[in-house]
């Protein structure tokens, strides 16, 4: 019989990796306590550990995005518009 493959979200692995960070407990013992093997809360605690960085950069970049995002979607409505616009006059004089 083969073994399930478990799946862990986000918070999950969160609330593993901010225990091994406390360092109350050692690895053995959260392993036996989330029922994980050490190596993988080692391996979840260098992902924290190396990204942790990007959290407070990715804000910035999004609402830098959204601002840009919005202005180009203006844009394009008012590029539209005007080619529209265009149109309709010129079949009026017929060029």
């Amino acid at each position: 019989m083969r073994k399930i493959r478990r799946k862990f979200d986000g918070s999950f692995k969160a609330k593993v990796v901010i225990e091994a960070l406390k360092e109350r407990e050692t690895l053995q013992q959260l392993a036996l306590k989330f029922e994980l093997h050490p190596n993988q809360i080692s391996i979840w605690k260098q992902e924290f550990l190396q990204n942790s960085a990007l959290i407070f950069e990715d804000k910035v970049q999004k609402e830098i995005s959204d601002t840009d995002v919005s202005e180009l979607y203006a844009k394009i409505g008012k590029l539209e518009m005007e080619k529209e616009f265009l149109k309709k006059n010129l079949k009026r004089f017929g060029l």
